[in-house]
């Protein structure tokens, strides 16, 4: 056989092998959600965003999913420090993921809406600078557990000034939630210097699509002065849901 022809047989060869390998599943991940009432959502799976995450990728050809929600409603970034009960509790699910070294193990984190109150949550109000370090000890904590995890940080969705029910969030707590954001990009940017490949920019027009569609999206709850909206109502839950899968899915891509 010619050179020529054998440089053909070659390539030909090479192509099939890499389209087979395109057909095979990708991957297979293994998400630990972690938040607060937004990510817990309640007991009725309707309102949980993880639910609708999973849906989402699921239907992505070779993608196989497990989750498990860690959100506790009224939490903070300071209980999910090291030596909190809400840290334990994600490590002895994550430590059950990790296992299974055939699976990418994800952690998916949306905390600050608690962070961000005037007064009656743990540690309320947290300073900008105080959130972006209980983010960066949660981050660098998981990181060095599971070296080989990826996390994905959502910024915080929108709610109306007026919320207070048990807690007192108002207008003074919503711009606090937003003096977040930049706090987030640039915890991303400087894992992609000391840490590349291993945290990701995740969900960040939640505040500005949620306020957008508060009244479709966000129900209706009384409180100390009227009626306002923190929580997603099943649409919400819905929207919520598929854009964590969509930040997932590039993570667990990239």
């Amino acid at each position: 056989m010619k050179s020529g022809s054998i440089l053909k047989s070659v390539f030909l060869i090479g192509a099939f092998l890499l389209c087979a390998f395109k057909l095979l599943p990708p991957h297979k991940a293994n998400i630990v959600f972690i938040g607060d009432s937004i990510t817990f959502g309640s007991n009725t799976a309707e309102l949980q965003p993880s639910v609708y995450a999973l849906d989402y990728l699921v239907k992505k050809k070779g993608i196989m999913v497990t989750q498990s929600n860690q959100g506790v409603s009224g939490h903070t970034t300071l209980d999910f420090l090291p030596g909190e009960q809400d840290f334990d509790n994600t490590i002895k699910a994550a430590d059950v993921f990790y296992r299974d070294t055939a699976a990418q193990l994800i952690f998916s984190i949306m905390l600050g809406t608690n962070d961000s109150a005037m007064q009656g949550t743990h540690g309320a109000p947290v300073s900008p600078v105080q959130y972006a370090a209980n983010l960066k000890t949660i981050a660098d904590s998981l990181l060095k557990r599971y070296p080989n995890s990826k996390i994905v940080l959502n910024t915080p969705i929108y709610y109306s000034p007026n919320t207070y029910n048990g807690a007192m969030y108002l207008q003074e707590g919503l711009n606090r939630l937003q003096s977040y954001f930049p706090q987030i990009a640039a915890l991303v940017k400087g894992y992609s210097v000391t840490n590349p490949n291993h945290v990701y920019t995740g969900y960040t027009n939640g505040f500005v699509d949620f306020r957008k569609n508060y009244q479709f999206t966000l129900q209706p709850e009384q409180g100390k002065q009227g009626t306002f909206y923190l929580h997603p109502n099943k649409s919400g839950a819905g929207y919520l849901g598929k854009k964590w899968g969509e930040a997932i899915y590039r993570a667990l891509t990239n």
